[in-house]
């Protein structure tokens, strides 16, 4: 696959050592390992390739995949989240951990919780000491991968499109080029979002990168509100 393209990849993420289901992007494979979540919608992941967004060894298989070709490979620890590191095993007082959760009735041994900015799991609490695992979850383990890319996106409209709801979650966006030059008309709505204002840099910056276009010009169009007659 070539270094930029913008696919849709169906996958099943699976520790190898275990043969549990990590994570899926079908439906009908999360209901037959019984992880169904209703309140999830289940469709292909949308990724660059080369783009460094996904673990080293998946963006490496990505190099030499092909659309619509069923994959199943395993990744080694050291090409996924690395090895296991004991010292991001940190041992602190019950008071530190107390100061730190704003509920600490929510704490439980398994559970996640912040210390000073860093995210890891609660391993032990007793006796006025708690131990932190702050080690990635999956560190360690040998992630095996089912996937396919369905979808290549080739369409230069729809490439922007597709890095627009990437980046945001939206598809409400109007795209239109200009020879080199790019206008995308905003979502009223998207006026309110307190992060746009930060993710609309990064987003110039992946469209570049990705499809070399020349200016970005975002356009804001506030409509007049319609007023019912009485």
């Amino acid at each position: 696959m070539e270094q930029g393209s913008i696919i849709h990849i169906d996958y099943d993420l699976f520790n190898a050592n275990t043969e549990k289901l990590i994570e899926t992007t079908r439906e009908e494979v999360a209901k037959e390992h019984d992880v169904f979540d209703e309140n999830r919608t289940y469709v292909p992941m949308i990724t660059i390739v080369g783009s460094g967004r996904l673990i080293k060894g998946f963006e490496t298989h990505l190099e030499d995949a092909e659309a619509d070709t069923d994959y199943n490979f395993d990744i080694e620890a050291i090409d996924a989240y690395g090895e296991r590191d004991q010292s991001l095993i940190e041992t602190i007082s019950q008071n530190v951990l107390l100061k730190s959760v704003r509920d600490p009735n929510t704490l439980h041994i398994g559970g996640p919780v912040e210390i000073g900015g860093r995210t890891g799991i609660l391993q032990f609490l007793s006796a006025g000491r708690a131990r932190i695992d702050y080690n990635h979850p999956l560190a360690g383990a040998t992630l095996r991968y089912d996937y396919k890319i369905t979808k290549v996106v080739e369409d230069r409209n729809e490439q922007v499109e597709t890095l627009l709801k990437m980046n945001t979650g939206r598809e409400d966006f109007e795209v239109e080029f200009e020879g080199d030059d790019l206008t995308v008309t905003l979502p009223e709505e998207i006026s309110y979002d307190q992060n746009w204002p930060y993710a609309k840099f990064s987003l110039v910056q992946t469209i570049r990168e990705s499809l070399g276009v020349g200016v970005v010009v975002f356009r804001e169009v506030h409509k007049p509100r319609a007023i019912e007659e009485e």
